[in-house]
């Protein structure tokens, strides 16, 4: 933990970050909240639970099969763009804060859990999946009660994601890109 964010806290956009992720990792003191958190970013992780969602769809909708193949393409193409743009940002991980879950890196924007969550919202949504854009915000979510995100984090990896989803629908459906 950083004591010199007791100390000095950060202000402006950063400081609301700060405290949203505080406030709601707090949360995940209650033991129920934090396995929920775990398990919703252990699935998470990847996208790998929505490739699985995808796959799924593709073999249960026989007569849509090639729309849930491509919107799975369309959520795993969008976890590289902000696996992409991580890269370039390096914003570090909250570090004032202990860590609810392991994290595959030390960069934090934009979030990648919520990136493939809201592009598998936007995708599978379309699709009639009604169960996966509530899930898709529990993952989301979840990485604010972890602690491993800023609110901002996971708010630019939703917008990310929705908007590559949302940028290749007709494509997904089998129209032109």
């Amino acid at each position: 933990m950083d004591d010199h964010h007791d100390l000095f806290p950060p202000r402006g956009l950063h400081g609301v970050d700060h405290r949203i992720v505080s406030a709601l990792r707090a949360c995940g003191a209650d033991p129920r909240v934090a396995g929920a958190a775990r398990a919703l970013s252990w699935a998470g992780e990847h996208g790998a639970v929505w490739v699985a969602a995808g796959l799924a769809g593709a073999v249960v909708d026989r007569p849509r099969r090639g729309a849930w193949l491509r919107g799975t393409v369309l959520t795993a193409g969008a976890h590289a763009a902000s696996s992409l743009v991580k890269r370039v940002v390096r914003r570090p991980r909250p570090a004032h804060l202990e860590p609810l879950v392991g994290t595959v890196g030390r960069h934090s924007f934009p979030s990648s859990h919520a990136t493939s969550a809201a592009a598998a919202a936007v995708a599978f949504g379309a699709l009639g999946a009604r169960a996966v854009p509530p899930l898709a915000a529990g993952v989301c979510v979840s990485r604010l009660v972890a602690g491993v995100h800023y609110p901002s984090d996971v708010a630019a990896g939703a917008a990310l994601g929705a908007l590559t989803a949302r940028l290749g629908a007709r494509w997904m459906k089998g129209g032109a890109a």
